[in-house]
């Protein structure tokens, strides 16, 4: 068993490190927005790096997209702006449907701009009163003449009101379905979400009798919910990935600050109740980025049937990402409070990371039911 990384995944952690580095001077600045910031995009365009979400076919970089490589890039991108690493995530959690269920015609047309952050795209599930519980949404696909309606409303979807087309799941009379929709298609408009305890590009999305027609599907009637799972089931894990470089970063925030602090005579790291926090914060870092990296590693070959992999995953390191970051908080003392300095916008932006791509308490749940069914 190699824990050491690959060549090829070196030089993409430190392509990752180079784009980052290049955007550090404006990443708390794009960090406060809730609109795109035109120069992190521009950066990311420019960078090449969203080729990562779409196979070689279409523009890509890898034969078929690489979950383990997304998941380093996100570790990296997370530790200095929250912005970047989402745009850099959306490109592949807002496309990987058209990848896996996508007509010839769809994958050509829409993912080499992918590949090139041409165009943001963004995926639409959440609903006003369904969240974790998708089956309970209720914008629908009405037949109408040789097509259909797409009616409903999509609750603080990222990318909203920025993205060049939403990848819709709608229910109908055959289950459940996803579409794709173009973003200037007549009936469909989008309205700014709350703002966030971090700031991030949300909104709603509104589809009043959007007209569409088999082309605008993705996957079989009924079967949308599989693109759905194929989604979480590769991205999932990046979450994971994120919320480990965030604790990075956090801790060496905090190490900085206590190796030259002094109280009572001697450096902050050098106190017992100091230096206990500092080292339960790495070890734990450590058991994340491991459990990750495997996850990970499993996705790449088959997502589905270790989506729970993937859940486990991603409810150690952004449990461990809260905890971390709040030792690391306290360890600074009031220097841990100022606004927007980096370990304060870190304590807001650890928050979400429980709650987004699968809250802890539900993620706990899938992972419970999936243990019950192997021990026999």
């Amino acid at each position: 068993m190699n824990f050491e990384l690959e060549p090829k995944y070196l030089a993409i952690q430190q392509e990752a490190r180079d784009l980052a580095q290049s955007i550090e001077p404006i990443s708390a600045e794009a960090d406060a927005s809730s609109e795109i910031h035109p120069g992190i995009l521009s950066a990311l365009q420019t960078s090449g790096m969203s080729n990562l979400m779409v196979a070689t076919e279409y523009g890509g970089r890898f034969e078929q997209v690489d979950p383990f490589a997304i998941c380093l890039v996100r570790e990296v991108f997370m530790a200095t702006s929250s912005h970047l690493d989402s745009l850099f995530a959306l490109q592949g959690i807002g496309s990987f449907a058209i990848t896996k269920g996508g007509t010839r015609e769809q994958r050509e047309n829409w993912l080499p701009k992918i590949a090139t952050a041409e165009i943001l795209p963004a995926l639409a599930l959440t609903e006003p009163d369904a969240g974790s519980d998708l089956k309970a949404i209720t914008t629908e696909l009405v037949p109408s003449g040789n097509g259909y309606l797409l009616r409903g409303t999509k609750a603080f979807i990222s990318n909203a009101g920025a993205a060049g087309y939403y990848i819709v799941f709608a229910k109908e009379e055959a289950g459940f379905s996803t579409v794709l929709v173009p973003a200037d298609a007549p009936g469909v408009s989008s309205t700014p979400a709350p703002e966030l305890i971090a700031p991030h590009v949300l909104g709603d999305v509104q589809f009043d009798d959007v007209a569409l027609t088999d082309a605008a599907r993705l996957g079989e009637p009924g079967k949308g919910l599989n693109l759905v799972l194929a989604t979480l089931g590769v991205f999932r894990v990046s979450v994971a990935g994120a919320a480990v470089g965030l604790a990075q970063a956090a801790l060496e925030e905090a190490v900085r600050h206590t190796r030259t602090r002094v109280q009572f005579g001697r450096p902050l790291a050098r106190l017992g109740p100091v230096a206990q926090m500092l080292a339960d914060s790495w070890t734990e870092i450590e058991m994340a980025r491991l459990i990750t990296y495997r996850a990970a590693c499993y996705a790449r070959t088959d997502p589905a049937s270790t989506l729970h992999h993937s859940s486990m995953a991603k409810l150690a390191a952004s449990e461990m990402a809260s905890r971390v970051v709040d030792r690391c908080v306290q360890v600074m003392g009031r220097f841990g409070l100022v606004r927007d300095a980096k370990i304060e916008r870190l304590y807001r932006q650890a928050r979400p990371m429980r709650i987004y791509e699968g809250a802890s308490e539900v993620l706990r749940l899938g992972i419970s039911q999936k243990l019950t069914e192997e021990i026999t």
